[in-house]
């Protein structure tokens, strides 16, 4: 028998006060979104800090737990029966039928958790544990109860209706999208940036997403990663409007004047200096990227402030403390990691210095940027309005 409806449960939401519902709606906005792209019609409703998505068709029980499994703000899917409040003695059959259909084997120990939403109800939580307890070790005596560690926890809300399941999927937590503003991510062909961006999504932030192109010295196939690493971030943060930036003249006018140890470093503040004029028509309020402490020689403490000085406005780094291991089992986590190593370089990873600075101070890199100054405008300028748009 397959399960009609399911509960969704929040968890940092229920926090928020007086302003829960704004959460709440943009999360039912979310689920509606979701399953309306899927086989099957629900109606998503919510009711005093429960949301229920309840089939009105048939539909496909995995695609439905792995759709909702990557909205952001759900820290619970409970596939379950809901029944109607039918009188006490009623509840008792409707838990015996549940336990007998979903269950063939009966060799399983159990436990009985009842809440008692509706204060009206005329049994308190207590008594009804006791008395489901004792109907499930009476009917089906394989049964045994184990207040501890039980094989199954039976989870009984009484609220307006009554609310039957056992099952508890774990949902990706965080905030809804949407709710918490909106960021530019810098996205290269790695294994970083995706998670950085799964990251602060999490976190509600919509995100849209910049790659910086170097044509002929990346191949059409390199971007075409980057396009594929978009949409598969967007399978949780929501749609990603990505921005293609062709950077060869800028790199290549910068290789020519300026010192080459300092090559990378500059790169980054004029591709931080272009992301942060595309997040302004976007109504993007930060930058993200996937930067890592010490993890290359652009990623040291003084390297990343002489990249921030580029910029006004906020650079938020996710896996700024993560280890490489930490930021690829994340990466596997999210689905983008096989598609991240495929071997097509980014334009970073072609003009890199043999030997980078480490310790670049800001004062050092703005002179070298003064040779820069005769052709670099019309440059940025150029690469800004030639901008491709993919939407992903």
């Amino acid at each position: 028998m397959q399960y009609q409806s399911f509960l969704i449960k929040y968890a940092e939401i229920g926090v928020k006060g007086k302003n829960r519902f704004l959460f709440e709606d943009a999360l039912v906005a979310h689920i509606r979104h979701a399953l309306k792209r899927l086989d099957g019609d629900f109606i998503v409703s919510k009711e005093s800090g429960r949301i229920y998505a309840t089939a009105q068709s048939e539909f496909d029980f995995d695609e439905v737990v792995e759709s909702l499994s990557r909205i952001f703000g759900i820290a619970a899917i409970c596939p379950m029966v809901q029944v109607e409040d039918n009188g006490y003695e009623d509840l008792k059959q409707q838990v015996l039928t549940y336990v007998d259909q979903y269950y063939d084997d009966k060799h399983f120990t159990f436990k009985v958790y009842a809440r008692r939403g509706n204060k009206r109800y005329p049994v308190n939580s207590e008594q009804i544990n006791r008395d489901l307890g004792e109907v499930i070790l009476h009917t089906f005596p394989d049964t045994k109860v184990d207040v501890h560690k039980p094989d199954v926890m039976l989870y009984v809300e009484v609220r307006n209706k009554i609310n039957i399941y056992s099952k508890i999927i774990p949902g990706p937590g965080g905030m809804p999208v949407g709710t918490n503003g909106k960021a530019m991510l810098l996205l290269s062909g790695g294994i970083d940036s995706p998670v950085a961006g799964y990251m602060i999504a999490k976190r509600g932030v919509k995100i849209d997403a910049v790659y910086f192109h170097a044509p002929p010295y990346t191949s059409e196939r390199a971007k075409e990663k980057v396009i594929d690493l978009a949409k598969l971030v967007s399978r949780y943060s929501g749609p990603v409007h990505l921005h293609i930036v062709n950077f060869t003249d800028i790199q290549l006018y910068i290789y020519d004047k300026c010192p080459h140890e300092e090559l990378t470093i500059i790169m980054r503040r004029y591709m931080m200096r272009i992301a942060e004029h595309l997040a302004g028509e976007a109504g993007a309020q930060a930058l993200i990227t996937g930067e890592s402490i010490g993890q290359v020689a652009s990623q040291t403490m003084q390297s990343l402030a002489a990249t921030d000085a580029a910029c006004t406005i906020p650079v938020f780094r996710p896996v700024i403390g993560f280890d490489k291991q930490e930021i690829v089992d994340v990466s596997e986590k999210i689905g983008t990691y096989e598609t991240s190593v495929l071997p097509f370089e980014d334009c970073c990873t072609i003009f890199v210095a043999k030997h980078p600075v480490t310790k670049p101070s800001i004062k050092m890199i703005e002179r070298s940027e003064e040779k820069l100054e005769e052709k670099i405008d019309e440059l940025v300028e150029t690469a800004i309005r030639t901008v491709e748009k993919v939407w992903c």
